[in-house]
């Protein structure tokens, strides 16, 4: 399990450790700049021109540590300066290189040591020109800490970053990372540690498959449908029958004993030719481990009223998607104060601006922040969709980094609640079904992309690959053979 820290985490480390434990800036900067210089020289070649980028703070002064250890080594590297005023930090270091400067952006290898974490607003001027050159210049890119110009926060771009091929990440991994445009920029990732004592009590956690493969254990001979549980879904309607069978399929691979659903007639006759195992119900059954409700039903009032019925009545894990997450919003968030269950929302950014009333940007520049406090507000379990998707209860957070573009499609969030709802069905606690469920999709999108292209792959290809990425993450630790 990997773990992720804002930048205010980050800032307070380094405090801690300067003023506290007593490690001085100075070789705080030193150790960075030779780790990022060790990741260079391990790739460089030796006639490769190498281009370190300094910027005017910190970041800027571990480039130039990192230009003179390339420099000590007999590389051939040169110094591109941003002008500006330099911190203290910066300056000292800048005053130590004694190699030459360049004036245009050309290399074979650039390392971008621009900016920091602590870049809190859009890039302009010539900090803006030098990144572009970057990306333009066909270069081999390493960024120091995190690719200049993108949020150690949230992940979003500021007006313009820089497209990593490799990210040297200082001390620990920044939530930024795993969020919005992180994928994008930050390319493969690796992490120097320097002595930056962490705050180990306070950080978003990323799974890998080793630790979802524990939450597919072996499973007993000894046992029976009841065993794993009864997953009930509630989805579809004459406009959106897709969304029932593909929540229906999902539910079916999640390994539960049975699946119930709760439909219209015309639903049913387009399940029953596909999967009929399942079982056909005309309410929700309460004695589910899990209902899933919302997929592909349309925002109602009948729909608002049905699910405040579940909550007043249901005592299990009540996964809330799409129209039901939208019909809360028309009707009345304060619905969701009163219950006995255990309640999960999947929304996307849009939905979360309907039911939360914080706009779209807002959310996408705080999005942990954002939905940690929703969540405790409401006493709810909140799994926010986004290229990382950020799942909190208020004190814990997970965010998944599996998944692509492949998902970006009808039909991705019907399987991830079926999915989610027969995982909790057949034992898992809520958080870990809603983290199991996002990591398995996201798993089988890049499976299915890797066959047919994030282009081509649609949600029936991921679906159909559920099973192998399933059987990977058992493999991933020595579960089956």
């Amino acid at each position: 399990m990997l773990k992720l820290y804002t930048s205010a985490q980050m800032r307070a480390a380094d405090d801690y450790t300067i003023k506290t434990l007593g490690i001085p800036s100075e070789e705080l900067m030193q150790r960075a700049g030779l780790g990022i210089a060790e990741e260079v020289a391990a790739m460089a070649e030796a006639e490769d021109k190498i281009l370190v980028v300094c910027g005017t703070g910190n970041n800027g002064g571990d480039g130039y540590v990192c230009a003179g250890e390339l420099l000590r080594r007999g590389f051939n590297v040169e110094v591109y300066a941003l002008s500006g005023r330099l911190s203290a930090d910066c300056e000292r270091e800048k005053g130590k290189f004694s190699g030459t400067y360049a004036q245009t952006i050309v290399g074979d290898i650039i390392v971008d040591c621009i900016f920091g974490t602590g870049l809190c607003r859009e890039v302009v001027g010539e900090a803006a020109s030098v990144i572009k050159a970057i990306n333009a210049s066909g270069a081999y890119v390493i960024s120091a800490d995190i690719p200049s110009g993108l949020s150690g926060d949230n992940g979003k771009a500021m007006g313009v970053a820089v497209k990593a091929d490799k990210t040297v990440a200082i001390g620990a991994l920044k939530t930024g990372f795993a969020l919005a445009d992180g994928f994008d920029c930050c390319g493969a990732v690796t992490v120097k540690d320097i002595g930056i004592c962490l705050d180990k009590s306070s950080f978003a956690e990323v799974y890998e498959d080793e630790d979802i493969a524990k939450l597919f254990p072996a499973r007993p001979r000894n046992s029976h449908k009841g065993t794993f549980g009864t997953a009930t879904l509630m989805s579809g309607s004459p406009q959106y029958i897709g969304a029932a069978v593909l929540s229906v399929a999902a539910a079916l691979r999640s390994g539960c004993g049975y699946v119930k659903v709760v439909c219209a007639e015309v639903v049913k006759n387009a399940i029953v030719p596909n999967f009929p195992q399942t079982v056909f119900t005309t309410k929700c059954d309460l004695t589910s481990r899990a209902i899933a409700i919302g997929m592909g039903c349309g925002a109602s009032r009948a729909l608002y009223d049905g699910i405040a019925h579940l909550m007043r009545e249901y005592e299990g894990t009540l996964i809330i998607d799409a129209d039901g997450i939208n019909s809360i919003a028309q009707y009345g968030v304060d619905a969701l104060k009163d219950k006995k269950c255990t309640v999960i929302l999947t929304p996307h950014a849009k939905e979360f601006s309907r039911i939360s009333g914080r706009d779209i940007d807002e959310i996408l520049s705080s999005p942990i922040a954002i939905a940690q406090e929703f969540a405790k507000k409401y006493g709810v379990i909140v799994l926010l969709k986004g290229a990382g998707t950020v799942i909190t209860d208020g004190r814990r957070t997970v965010i998944n980094a599996r998944g692509c573009s492949a998902l970006s499609k009808a039909g991705s969030g019907d399987m991830l609640a079926g999915f989610m709802c027969g995982s909790i069905a057949r034992g898992l606690s809520p958080m870990e079904g809603a983290a199991c469920a996002a990591y398995t999709l996201g798993a089988a999108a890049e499976l299915a992309a890797g066959e047919f292209t994030e282009y081509c792959a649609v949600a029936g290809d991921v679906l159909a690959k559920i099973p192998q990425a399933v059987k990977n993450f058992m493999l991933s630790c020595g579960e089956e053979e």
